[in-house]
């Protein structure tokens, strides 16, 4: 008999027939096979775990965390294993950007430069010429320790 026959006899779809066919000649049973390769070291509770670690201190080492889940959730696993999860999950080790802290001393210096230009509109922002821009910052950082005034250039 054919598939098409087979098909039109049980009244099932031809593919499920081909199917079945292409199972049973190699295997002989239609039983679901157990996958192939290594399983999974890591469950799908055990990432939300790694997630959450992660999430509440994103500096710690690979080391670091893995240790902290061999405590907290019994599963041990190694550094390798927990960066592997983490580039999948999106995380990755990267250097903390450097960012300076404004002392209080800076916040009042910086505060009549930005109170005098709080209303300007974007065509007055953008008439400011990129060299003037970065001189603009040049200056206003001398002006902020202590230098003096601050020059931009402006477009006609």
């Amino acid at each position: 008999m054919s598939i098409r026959d087979i098909s039109w006899l049980l009244n099932i779809p031809r593919s499920t027939v081909s199917g079945i066919i292409t199972k049973w000649k190699p295997l002989g049973t239609t039983a679901t096979q157990p996958p192939s390769g290594r399983p999974r070291h890591m469950t799908g509770w055990g990432q939300r775990m790694l997630k959450c670690t992660v999430r509440r201190s994103r500096q710690l080492s690979a080391e670091s965390i893995a240790k902290d889940l061999q405590t907290w959730c019994g599963l041990q696993m190694s550094p390798t294993t927990v960066r592997r999860e983490l580039h999948g999950m999106g995380f990755h080790g990267r250097p903390a950007a450097s960012k300076p802290s404004i002392t209080k001393c800076n916040a009042k210096r910086q505060m009549p430069w930005c109170k005098a230009r709080r209303h300007w509109t974007p065509e007055q922002w953008r008439r400011v010429s990129l060299e003037g821009a970065i001189t603009l910052l040049r200056l206003a950082i001398r002006w902020m320790s202590g230098f003096g005034g601050v020059r931009r250039t402006v477009l006609a």
